[in-house]
């Protein structure tokens, strides 16, 4: 599948025809620097490795600084492997916003938010222990019991339990493609697209 790396710019609103709002995620979409053609000879698969975003030489590795060398580019933060690419590309060879037209539909992949450490409330939606009263005066949001007694005598595998929370990979399915503004490769989409500001997206056809 054909893809892009992009850096989430923020939420606005377009308006339709008729004047109703719609919610949309502006992304800047490329410029992408192919950075490797993996071919089933060397690699044991086909696939097109983009890279996106400027890194410092410094905090660039040597094995990576040759890399980027071979394929005559600056040092990229962002590396990702796209399958199946709609068109043939060469080392070197850089794509852009160019890449979609309006009206496609695509898949945004992100990293979510971190929430940190959370309760069980927060995180999966328990109502808590009871009310205030029968003394129940500090358990408004604990979990409540949490096993069996002598038997089984453990707690099941996937018990549903305070812990981290967010900074998971998600993928959100079929937004619409609503403007693309090439000269600053730039792709309005509807919806939202997971991650905070300024963090790294990956857009798939």
């Amino acid at each position: 599948m054909s893809g892009i790396i992009g850096k989430k710019i923020g939420m606005t609103s377009l308006y339709n025809a008729d004047g109703s709002s719609v919610a949309c995620t502006l992304i800047e979409a490329g410029p992408c620097v192919v950075t490797q053609v993996k071919t089933v000879e060397n690699d044991g698969y086909e696939a097109i490795q983009l890279g996106f975003g400027e890194k410092k030489e410094k905090n660039t590795s040597k094995p990576l600084a040759g890399h980027f060398k071979k394929a005559g580019t600056t040092p990229k933060r962002k590396l990702v492997e796209f399958k199946t690419f709609e068109k043939s590309l060469s080392l070197g060879e850089t794509i852009d916003a160019t890449l979609f037209t309006e009206g496609d539909f695509v898949d945004a992949i992100g990293s979510a938010k971190g929430r940190g450490f959370q309760g069980v409330v927060k995180r999966h939606g328990f109502g808590g222990v009871g009310g205030q009263t029968h003394g129940q005066h500090n358990r408004a949001r604990h979990p409540g019991s949490i096993g069996a007694c002598s038997f089984p005598s453990r707690v099941f595998k996937g018990l549903r339990m305070a812990g981290r929370m967010g900074n998971n990979r998600v993928k959100v399915q079929n937004l619409q493609i609503l403007k693309v503004y090439p000269e600053q490769n730039l792709i309005v989409v509807s919806g939202s697209v997971p991650g905070a500001k300024n963090s790294f997206v990956i857009l798939e056809k």
